[in-house]
């Protein structure tokens, strides 16, 4: 499996989480005020990101506590993420993407399950 880095012209950087959350508060604005709207941070880096966009919304923040499913060998490159409670969400185009199998995603996610 080889991993090539992409780069998209149009992405965006940012200098930090804190300011990739101010401009997507910018970009959500049109959910300013509302009261069924909560803001979801994933522990632990997108907390700082979520902070943001719930002080521009002026919504409620949350925290979802996740452990990050690294790719088998290249860990800090995530395929998805397990939560508590169990449940697995994959990142579809990752997986495919790098032609991993059901067994190789069962042998990173089942440790993480177990902790």
């Amino acid at each position: 499996m080889s991993l090539q880095p992409v780069r998209d012209a149009n992405a965006a950087v940012f200098r930090n989480r804190r300011e990739a959350g101010r401009v997507l508060g910018e970009l959500l604005s049109a959910y300013q005020g509302r009261d069924d709207v909560v803001v979801l941070g994933l522990a632990r880096g997108g907390v700082p990101v979520a902070w943001e966009v719930a002080a521009a919304l002026g919504a409620p923040l949350d925290c979802l506590i996740v452990r990050k499913l690294g790719v088998p060998a290249h860990e800090e490159f995530a395929m998805g993420a397990i939560a508590s409670g169990g449940r697995t969400v994959l990142n579809d185009d990752v997986v495919r993407g790098l032609g991993l199998n059901s067994r190789q995603v069962r042998d990173v996610a089942e440790p993480r399950a177990a902790n």
